[in-house]
């Protein structure tokens, strides 16, 4: 929105949970034309009175396939009560499973599908690489692959979050610096870890699934599957983080 809205006259603020609502609040009071939120802190701030929906025009919801999976429905569900039924609907999801399509026939009328597709999959242009080894083996060879000089800023993904905290202490013991971001991690170090690891200060991040969702970072050189998804598309997810560079 900074980026493609600095010559218009919009405002625009973003709310979400795990931070003290005053600068978000005081933020809203200001009046706002765009509001990015996540389903919690929106129906919150909406019970407590500083939001109100009526005048909504378009509404636009982003990694639906992710909210899905994550529970997030029902939220949308009571948010898009508040919202007048003469809107603009617009669901962004990577992936459109049937259930998606049944979700979003649900919560619009008459819709318009547009399916991009990229000229070459992200498979395609990613040199990737397989390599078997023992589970009780798995930190040594992360260690070891990490001393290649040419990996200047690894993405790592566990399955579980406290897997994430113990390889960050393995590598924290043979000096390399790195940092986890999960779902156990409050807002406020989730956002300190992701700024070390932009800046530089940490080579090393190590991430969940559900927390490196919608990361925006340009210059990872590797992403290294310590464990392997369950699903084929999330695999896609987690290696396009690289394709940015």
């Amino acid at each position: 929105i900074q980026t493609y809205g600095r010559f218009l006259r919009l405002t625009h603020t973003v709310i979400f949970g795990g931070v003290n609502q005053h600068r978000q609040v005081k933020a809203l009071n200001r009046g706002v034309d765009i509001l990015v939120a996540t389903p919690g802190r929106l129906l919150d701030l909406m019970q407590q009175g500083y939001i109100h929906l009526n005048e909504v025009e378009t509404f636009i919801l982003d990694e639906v396939d992710r909210m899905l999976d994550m529970g997030f429905i029902p939220d949308i569900k009571r948010i898009l009560a508040k919202i007048p039924e003469q809107r603009q609907t617009l669901f962004f999801s990577a992936t459109m499973a049937p259930k998606m399509e049944a979700l979003a026939n649900s919560m619009v009328r008459n819709p318009v599908r547009v399916a991009i597709a990229p000229e070459k999959p992200t498979v395609e242009v990613i040199a990737q690489k397989l390599l078997y080894v023992h589970k009780k083996k798995k930190n040594d060879l992360l260690a070891y692959l990490l001393k290649d000089p040419g990996i200047k800023k690894a993405l790592v993904f566990t399955q579980m979050k406290h897997v994430a905290n113990r390889v960050v202490k393995k590598l924290d013991a043979v000096g390399i610096r790195g940092t986890a971001i999960h779902g156990n991690k409050s807002q406020a170090a989730r956002t300190k870890a992701l700024d070390g690891f932009k800046d530089g200060y940490y080579r090393v991040l190590v991430a969940t699934d559900v927390a490196a969702r919608g990361l925006d970072i340009d210059d990872i050189t590797h992403v290294i599957n310590y464990d392997l998804p369950i699903e084929s598309e999330t695999y896609v997810h987690r290696i396009g983080r690289t394709a940015r560079a």
